[in-house]
This record gives structure tokens, sequence and C-alpha cells, in this order.
């Protein structure tokens, strides 16, 4: 018998999945919904659901335990907030010190004082592929159109690239087109990033799109996605495909990304992660 599982229902698609499809197999659910994050539509149709603010940890806590939830997924983006204006309750306040000094090394730091904490209190923390397997970036070509050898060579040298920034925790994707670093992602995320990419458009398509994990990353929350608006906002950009670290991206509706890849002319790709900068880090050459 499946146990109820809890939601911490960050911004975007990927929540409503998740509710989806524990509804479709019949598994009780619970959602924390944050306020000026989570989309309503995700708690919509009567799902058992709470609004909190976000430093209000404790009352989540609480909210989970009277609900006899034991699982947890965390899932969906959340903006990182200004810490100076926020206002914990108390156990939200005893956690803020070391949210605020893991923040100086990067978001996965953030997230692992999250995580350690909910667990101290008891729950179990899931990642979303073990909720919806078909989430997981599979390896090979998503659709019609396939990379060549020199979107492969870019391919080769955006996983190094973002290897590295990841080594940082800075972000999880960047555009390479002829082997030419054209933009890497930082806080604004992936779809600002493709909008800031436009400038640089071609006459003819070029350029590749590749996100993976950070190396060492917490594996169970914040993994690279893509979905459909990833696909729209790599074509804008003019760009000829996106690659993904098979086993270690999610993918929004993988059909629908399929088909809007189809219908713009672009490659959508699952391939194996490389460490390379990683490895370069260890041995110091």
């Amino acid at each position: 018998m499946l146990t109820k599982l809890g939601i911490l229902a960050g911004r975007g698609a990927l929540p409503g999945q998740i509710v989806r499809a524990c509804q479709s197999v019949g598994r009780e659910i619970f959602v924390i919904a944050f306020n000026g994050e989570t989309d309503p539509s995700t708690v919509a149709a009567g799902v058992h659901h709470e609004w909190v603010d976000l430093p209000t940890v404790g009352r989540t806590i609480r909210l989970l335990k009277e609900a006899d939830v034991v699982e947890l997924v965390m899932i969906g983006p959340v903006g990182r907030p200004e810490f100076s204006k926020l206002k914990p309750d108390w156990h939200g306040a005893k956690l803020l010190p070391r949210v605020i000094k893991a923040a100086r090394k990067g978001d996965d730091a953030i997230m692992k004082v999250v995580i350690e904490d909910l667990e101290q209190h008891g729950f179990t923390i899931l990642g979303a592929e073990d909720i919806l397997s078909n989430l997981g970036a599979p390896l090979g070509v998503i659709g019609v159109h396939e990379p060549d050898s020199g979107d492969r060579t870019d391919i080769t040298r955006g996983m190094d690239v973002v290897a590295q920034l990841g080594i940082m925790d800075i972000g999880q994707a960047a555009v390479v087109r002829d082997g030419y670093v054209l933009a890497v992602e930082a806080a604004e995320g992936t779809d600002a990033m493709l909008r800031r990419c436009r400038e640089f458009r071609g006459e003819r398509p070029g350029g590749v799109l590749v996100k993976r994990p950070k190396p060492g990353q917490e594996r169970r929350v914040d993994l690279p996605t893509i979905g459909v608006s990833t696909v729209e906002g790599a074509s804008d950009a003019g760009l000829k495909g996106i690659a993904v670290a098979a086993g270690g991206s999610l993918i929004v509706d993988r059909e629908a990304v399929a088909a809007a890849a189809d219908a713009v002319g672009i490659f959508v790709c699952g391939v194996p992660e490389e460490d390379e900068a990683e490895n370069r880090l260890e041995t110091g050459s």
C-alpha cells in the first residue's frame, strides 16, 4: 500500500504533474503550497493542501506531521528570498543562520541544509523520478532531428563548461556555438539566459543549449529541467538543439517536448554526463 506523499510545491508545471501522477494511482497526497511561488492550479480540484510563507518552517513541519506524511518530494524551483526581509517562525529563525551561511556557497548548499533539517524531523525525501519514472531524460535523441558532428563537439564542450560552473555551485546550463561559450546560466535561470542569446542569433541556426547537474549535487532536488518553453526559447535564440544529461535531468511532458522540437526543427537529446572539469580539479592537472 502506498503511503501518503507530501509535496513541497515550487513554481512551474512539475508539481502539478506529480499531483496528477499520484491521483492516477490513488495515492493520497498533501501539498505544501508557497505563497508567491506555487501555481494555484497545482492545488485546484479538491487537492488536500495548505498555503504557507516560505520561512515558516516550523508551521510547515507541523502541518506535514498533522497530515501523517512521512515521505516527501520537493519539486519545482523557489526563488531565493531577501534574507533581511524574511519573517520566519521560531523554527525558521533557528534554521536561518545555517541557510545564510550555506547561501554563500550556492543553492545546492542551501538545499542540503533544508533536506538535513527535514530528515532530522523524520521525513524521507524522495526524488521526482521516484514518483514519476518517465520524467528522467533518456539516453539518445528525442524526436526526429539529430545533432551532427559539430553539434556533438559543442555538446562535449558545454558539458565541461557546466561542470566547472557546478563545482562552484553557480548554474546548470550553458550555450555553446562552434566551441565558443555564448552564455552561462546564473541566478536568472535558463529561460532568461536564452533570451539573452537572441542578440547573438546568426543568419542560420547554430549552437546548443547544454544542461547537466552540478558535480556532487544533491540528486533528489533541483535537477536541471527542460520543457516546451525551453524548446521555444532555444528556437527563438536561433539554436540548433538542446542536450541534457541522461539520467541526471528532467523533461516536463516528453511527448510534448518532442513534438515542439520537431515543429521548430531543432534536436533534443540525452547524453552521458562528463565530469572532465571535476576530474581535473581532483588531480590538479
